[in-house]
């Protein structure tokens, strides 16, 4: 099964390289440009060990692939929406630190505040942003993203390997 998600995660890398690397290397070869490739790149890894994970935990295959939309919709829209429903709903509170860990629970928030940080744009980072930037600056606030990245690709892999081990195919 390793193999399987290596093969996989390899495919789909090499597929939003050639679709958006290979572009964004030839029009913009900056530190910035570099940023939104590895960003990009950890950010489909990061989706493929969450489908693969989807993918263990049912049984059938409209329930998989329903799930794996289901997360997607979560961590693209509904995420965002409880953010800002949160906010609004303590904004009599200091609400810096959480804001600092609720950015930690969602892989597409860190890939855009770590291509914010890198191209230091703070009119469009948001509340989230800017609070990751007063806490960590810009270049170890760019760091702990990407290790952030990392965790959410090691915890769902790690988690669905051992599924994966446990069902009988």
């Amino acid at each position: 099964m390793a193999q399987f998600v290596r093969r996989t995660s390899l495919i789909v890398v090499a597929c939003f390289f050639i679709g958006a690397g290979i572009p964004i290397l030839l029009y913009h070869a900056d530190a910035t440009g570099v940023t939104m490739i590895l960003t990009g790149l950890f950010l489909t890894i990061v989706f493929v060990s969450i489908a693969m994970l989807a993918a263990g935990i049912t049984r059938d295959k409209a329930k998989g692939i329903g799930l794996s939309i289901l997360l997607w919709l979560y961590f693209s829209l509904i995420f965002d929406a409880l953010v800002l429903f949160f906010l609004f709903q303590f904004q009599d509170y200091p609400l810096e630190r959480a804001m600092v860990f609720f950015s930690f629970l969602n892989p597409i928030d860190l890939g855009r505040i770590q291509i914010l940080l890198q191209m230091d744009i703070s009119a469009l980072m948001g509340y989230t942003g800017a609070i990751f930037r007063e806490f960590f600056g810009n270049y170890i606030g760019v760091l702990l993203s990407f290790f952030g990245l990392l965790i959410w690709i090691v915890v769902p892999l790690t988690w669905s390997l051992k599924k994966f081990s446990k069902k009988d195919l």
